[in-house]
């Protein structure tokens, strides 16, 4: 009686299609799918074969086989410099402060602009806040040096001093981080607006009926449903932490400020393998720790 049941079951349950029918069947979706798998191919893993750049004494003339191998010959160079141990220090602790600060601001943004009321306002608020990420890094370094210029910058006059800033190291941190935060949070904040413009309208009006503040109403619906996409963002920004702007350092470094800005992108591109292979042990480490506590793994 059991058997007969089973192959009634079996009978009645649809016949999975197999992979060549799935393809047929849905070929437009998999033809849009092939024109982001062809990029990621082309400008993702093709460029690997530069990796043995790192490995070689690359001269642009010889191209990558040409030029003569010397092994680990670079790596030996920056470990052995003076400046190592004070190059890593500088591109970890940039890194990590600029995730300590820059990682929350775009979800505190998102939730303050998903509680404006008026659509134009609230457009406004937006269009200002995403500016500033359309702005070259060279005009954006441009903009800081004026600002704190010791003769006529803002900075300066508002504190009636004339100090400059971009040759006191223990500023240099505060600068790099700032002009990050303001460049780059509003353009951030807009994966968090998609996700907020999703949450169903029905548990604000639960939230009000029960007598729920405007802040236990973002304490207890909004932040919940921004926790995925936070954690996803933390986990992509600890697999990339070592990797410090190389064209920011470098236009607001001075002489002075070495002591602070002189970071490992700076020194050698070629050890750039080293920072990678830092990053990837990162990212899982942190989707690791992410995924016990608060069950949800990406990776």
């Amino acid at each position: 009686m059991q058997a007969t049941k089973t192959n009634a079951v079996r009978a009645t349950a649809p016949r999975r299609k197999s992979l060549g029918r799935r393809i047929a069947d849905n070929w437009q979706l998999y033809l849009l799918l092939l024109i982001p798998v062809v990029l990621t191919f082309v400008y993702k893993y093709i460029p690997m074969y530069g990796i043995q750049i790192a490995f070689r004494d690359f001269k642009a003339s010889r191209g990558y086989l040409a030029s003569k191998w010397v092994g680990l010959e670079w790596f030996e160079r920056f470990f052995t410099a003076p400046t190592c141990g004070r190059m890593i220090k500088n591109t970890i602790l940039l890194s990590l402060f600029s995730l300590l600060w820059g990682f929350p601001v775009p979800i505190i943004l998102s939730l303050c602009i998903n509680q404006l009321r008026f659509p134009r306002y609230k457009r406004v608020v937006q269009t200002v806040l995403y500016a500033p990420h359309f702005i070259s890094i060279m005009v954006v370094c441009g903009m800081i040096r004026i600002f704190l210029s010791p003769s006529g910058g803002l900075i300066n006059l508002l504190i009636g001093k004339q100090i400059d800033f971009l040759t006191e190291s223990s500023a240099f941190r505060t600068i790099y981080i700032a002009s990050g935060i303001w460049q780059d949070a509003g353009w951030g904040c807009i994966i968090y607006l998609a996700t907020l413009s999703n949450v169903d309208t029905s548990l604000y009006e639960a939230a009000k009926v029960d007598g729920a503040s405007m802040f236990q109403r973002i304490m207890n619906v909004d932040v919940p449903a921004l926790l995925p996409m936070a954690i996803l963002n933390l986990i992509m920004s600890a697999g990339s932490l070592m990797n410090v702007g190389f064209e920011k350092v470098w236009l607001l470094q001075t002489d002075l400020n070495k002591a602070t800005s002189d970071v490992i992108a700076v020194y050698s591109t070629a050890v750039g393998l080293f920072n990678t292979a830092v990053n990837l042990v990162l990212l899982f480490i942190v989707n690791t720790i992410a995924s016990k506590t608060s069950e949800v793994n990406f990776v």
